[in-house]
């Protein structure tokens, strides 16, 4: 996994940890995939427990804000009774929009783990440029690339099925 200036790598046990959760995002990705929405999925973690999981449901919903990591943000605050979610990590599939990088540090997530980058999102953006902004009251950790080829494989799979192209022959 290549890091970009400002991201960390992990170490043995807290990638251990980053495998699990990331394992449970996938699992929300593939629920979205499921129902006709872009397979992206989150998870919040504090203390080591998932404290909320959600899935993209803006066609379902019809809102241009249902992202997986809004959903999942929101449900973190209802169960603990507080927008800050001090202390709390959040693993996505895919790296996070503007939206949602903003929604990340107005929540006061703590760490950011993600999977697979999104070229198209980023093309002329940094997500760093939002999470670790000196100019916002609050920066957060950000780890990236975490079961990035898994991740990235759901969304392929998604938009080729979207296109009606056929698998390719490696199943990639």
């Amino acid at each position: 996994m290549a890091e970009r200036q400002g991201e960390v790598q992990a170490e043995p046990a807290a990638a251990e940890q980053h495998l699990r959760f990331m394992a449970e995002a996938l699992q929300e990705a593939r629920k979205a995939a499921q129902i006709g929405e872009v397979p992206i999925g989150a998870v919040v973690v504090r203390d080591g427990v998932i404290i909320a999981r959600a899935h993209n449901l803006r066609e379902n919903l019809k809102d241009p804000t249902a992202h997986a990591e809004i959903l999942a943000i929101r449900q973190a605050a209802e169960r603990l009774g507080d927008w800050r979610l001090v202390g709390c990590t959040l693993y996505v599939t895919i790296e996070p929009c503007p939206m949602c990088a903003g929604a990340l540090v107005q929540a006061r997530i703590a760490h950011l783990v993600y999977g697979a980058r999104d070229p198209k999102a980023w093309a002329d953006r940094n997500l760093l440029e939002i999470v670790q902004n000196p100019g916002l009251n609050h920066r957060m950790q950000v780890t990236g690339g975490v079961m990035a080829e898994e991740a990235a494989a759901i969304i392929r799979a998604f938009f080729r099925a979207q296109r009606g192209c056929p698998p390719p022959a490696d199943g990639l």
